[in-house]
């Protein structure tokens, strides 16, 4: 008889894409995505996964990073219409333990296990042993975490930091951010630096300049910009990119990440070459008194393809005494 197998289900649950793994006495599986907009509730995607996956041992515990709020093991997704709740899913599959957590959070327990080749240089900059690092990142959403370092392992501060007040720092873009306070009242980092944010910026360039857009995805923005062929498309890119510096800088002053910035989501990986060329670095930098501080600090695009996992196959390690 073969022996039994621990199979621990692990879950990236985006406002776009839901990602699924199992994690089979502690060697981490194929990663399979799945459309959110295709399935009513998140369970149903969990059953999707699950009966496509051939799986042949029982399932004895989750490990899911989920885009939001998490309280009492229950998120609302803030950008999809999914609720994940752990009680649920552990009585609906018979688990012992579910355990829910922000994506973010996640991500950052990964930063202590990425290589050389997993990241990606934005600037120059040396981190500082044993001290916090910051991770954020434009997807669907702007997510925000912090990882603390402690002789007992480290301390994750999970934040919803992407819905901070965005600041201006030009006239210009006091211009549209103001425009977009027409549309939002509230203009928050993730109403800018976002896949929605990127559509948002194209459309307020073209009113402010009063040129009428070509109707495109943050996706078509993003490859009229880089293809030179759209000159609004390119100045929304270019803000993009900029407000991400100025948006890191903040953050890195706010947690001390003198460990270093780690830029994850699905939106930098695919334009790291631009970002290198951008303003960036030079508005992550640019904070007066304090240049001198955000210059000795590396910021990084995080290149590996399945980050969050290796945050959450650490989580499931350490629960199920892996």
């Amino acid at each position: 008889m073969p022996a039994r197998r621990d199979q621990i289900l692990l879950g990236d649950i985006g406002a776009t894409n839901a990602r699924f793994a199992l994690l089979t006495d502690g060697t981490l599986g194929p990663v399979q995505w799945l459309e959110v907009c295709e399935f009513a509730r998140f369970t149903d995607a969990v059953d999707t996964f699950l009966n496509g996956h051939g799986y042949q041992s029982p399932i004895t515990g989750a490990v899911l990073a989920v885009a939001g709020p998490v309280e009492g093991g229950r998120c609302a997704l803030t950008n999809c219409r999914w609720e994940i709740d752990g009680i649920e899913l552990r009585a609906a599959l018979g688990l012992a333990e579910v355990h829910v957590l922000n994506d973010f959070q996640a991500t950052a327990l990964s930063l202590p296990h990425l290589q050389a080749d997993d990241l990606c240089a934005l600037g120059a900059g040396r981190a500082v042993p044993d001290a916090p690092m910051a991770v954020l990142g434009p997807g669907t959403g702007f997510g925000v975490a912090c990882l603390v370092p402690g002789a007992h392992g480290p301390v994750v501060i999970a934040s919803e930091g992407g819905h901070a007040s965005l600041a201006a720092a030009s006239r210009r873009e006091d211009a549209i951010i103001d425009h977009l306070r027409s549309e939002f009242g509230h203009v928050s980092a993730e109403r800018v630096i976002s896949g929605s944010g990127l559509e948002n910026v194209y459309r307020a360039i073209a009113a402010l300049d009063g040129v009428e857009p070509l109707p495109r995805n943050p996706a078509e923005i993003t490859t009229a910009a880089l293809a030179g062929t759209c000159p609004t498309a390119r100045a929304a890119l270019d803000m993009f990119c900029a407000v991400l510096g100025s948006v890191a800088g903040d953050i890195a002053l706010m947690f001390g990440a003198r460990g270093g910035v780690y830029i994850a989501g699905g939106i930098a990986p695919r334009i790291v070459d631009h970002l290198r060329r951008s303003e960036f670095r030079a508005r992550f930098e640019d904070k007066g008194r304090f240049r001198s501080y955000l210059e000795a600090i590396p910021s990084n695009v995080i290149v590996h393809s399945a980050a969050t996992f290796v945050g959450l196959k650490s989580i499931a390690e350490r629960a199920h005494g892996a």
